[in-house]
């Protein structure tokens, strides 16, 4: 049973790095670090919630900034892809779906990537606000 659960989670990192590298090391590596960071103002905000409400509020909203961020480089690297794949398209002529298809699937991974950094953050950021009103 031990290694059917180890072998399932190899195979599901292997195929977030696969993802995360087919959408481009540069962006996702952007994107990547804005979730940290925003995760980690969060995680600051909940250490500071009994001791300085008003440092937790500043993490709060440097999470916000910071997961806003990610948000938006994934919108960046995209509309980059896409133009790129564009210009591909026009030097090359004329080219089959499956390729047309497989640009767009890769031009859309960062915008993924960029809106699950903004909803973790924003959950984390909600749970946080929610705390600070009880108080």
């Amino acid at each position: 049973m031990m290694t059917l659960i180890i072998v399932l989670n190899s195979n599901v990192f292997s195929g977030l790095a696969k993802r995360f590298n087919e959408g481009g090391p540069f962006f996702m590596s952007l994107i990547l670090l804005c979730l940290i960071v925003s995760l980690g103002f969060i995680i600051f905000g909940f250490l500071n919630l009994k001791t300085d409400i008003k440092k937790s509020k500043k993490m709060i909203s440097l999470a916000s900034d910071t997961s806003l961020l990610g948000h938006v480089f994934g919108f960046l690297g995209s509309t980059i892809g896409l133009i790129t794949a564009f210009d591909t398209l026009e030097a090359v002529g004329d080219i089959s779906s499956g390729m047309m298809a497989a640009g767009l699937k890769i031009s859309f991974l960062t915008i993924v990537f960029g809106c699950i950094t903004f909803i973790l953050s924003r959950i984390g950021i909600i749970i946080l606000k929610g705390l600070h009103e009880t108080k």
